[in-house]
């Protein structure tokens, strides 16, 4: 088994004394970085607490040297691609999720900027932290067991707002929703 926490860590943005401080309770840098580099055994205990300062699941923080792994290899800049110093693994964008539940929506008809074969990763988050959300598109479950979505544009009380992506459509209102899912990323195949 291969340790990811160094790719997962450096996928966040984090230094390993940030990671380090986020570990309840908090540890040194010097013992991330032992367990980055296998140098100190990395235990279920060990897992749970470096899973939970990253926000994933703990069992992202390995996976098997046998299978290949999709790498970054250039970063897209203004004046071109530029390659990395070192290549990276990708991180699949379930593994960098925060808290709520993921899920897909799946695109089979154009409509406003969407294309047919988008998969749309939104992330479900409570109602009362919809103004978060304000001015991004979500999914919204209807007490009939459909769905809207659009983009979310007013929060009054339990009542949301949110204006579908087609053109001449109408503002749709939902009443407490029991979860709003606020899109994170669009997968496009070329």
């Amino acid at each position: 088994m291969i340790n990811r926490i160094r790719d997962i860590r450096k996928g966040k943005g984090m230094t390993l004394a940030e990671l380090a401080e986020a570990c309840q309770p908090p540890t040194t840098a010097q013992t991330i970085g032992r367990l980055e580099t296998g140098m100190r055994n990395l235990s279920l205990k060990w897992m749970e607490r470096i899973a939970a300062a990253l926000e994933i699941d703990p069992e992202l923080l390995v996976r098997s040297d046998a299978s290949d792994q999709p790498m970054v290899v250039a970063a897209l800049k203004s004046h071109g691609p530029e390659p990395l110093t070192k290549p990276r693994e990708a991180i699949m964008p379930n593994d960098l999720s925060g808290d709520g539940t993921q899920m897909v929506l799946q695109v089979d008809e154009s409509v406003g900027e969407f294309r047919p074969g988008d998969l749309l990763w939104l992330r479900q988050i409570a109602p009362e932290d919809a103004p978060h959300a304000i001015n991004r598109d979500v999914l919204v479950p209807r007490p009939s067991g459909q769905f809207y979505f659009g983009r979310l544009i007013d929060r009054q009380g339990t009542f949301v707002g949110l204006l579908p992506p087609g053109s001449g459509q109408k503002q749709q209102i939902v009443d407490g929703p029991a979860w709003i899912a606020v899109a994170e990323m669009l997968v496009r195949k070329l």
